[in-house]
């Protein structure tokens, strides 16, 4: 099933090391996520670590939708945000993506909101909290 796949995968974890499902994958399954490889995924974290404004987050955003099938949602918490800890960043769940991964990428966006607060200003004008 998984050897007519045009592309590297990524090798799997050791069994019990990891809640990614990927057995319940079957043939019908997107399978999209597997292309990206542990090598991959270093170059997506030291993107998502160079982002530097609020149209290159969603750039990205948009790129591991398109790529990956990936869904990565950033949202203001429903309470006072007063950091760039007050966003949500999450994923959506999906076979096959690894548990470290699934943290990896989160963290590398609070990294840059951290370092980027005119993107933190940018998403909360763009949920509605700053217009009119």
């Amino acid at each position: 099933m998984l050897q007519a796949l045009p592309y590297p995968i990524r090798v799997e974890c050791p069994p019990g090391a990891c809640d990614c499902k990927r057995e319940t994958l079957t043939p019908e399954s997107d399978y999209r996520i597997l292309f990206l490889t542990r090598e991959e995924e270093k170059k997506l974290i030291a993107r998502i670590d160079a982002i530097a404004s609020y149209d290159e987050l969603k750039r990205i955003c948009a790129r591991l939708h398109e790529q990956l099938g990936l869904t990565l949602r950033l949202t203001p918490s429903v309470n006072e945000v007063r950091t760039a800890r007050g966003i949500t960043v999450a994923l959506d769940e999906l076979p096959g993506l690894c548990r470290k991964t699934r943290q990896a990428i989160p963290s590398a966006v609070r990294r840059c909101l951290e370092r980027h607060p005119d993107i933190v200003y940018a998403i909360l004008d763009a949920e509605g909290l700053f217009g009119a």
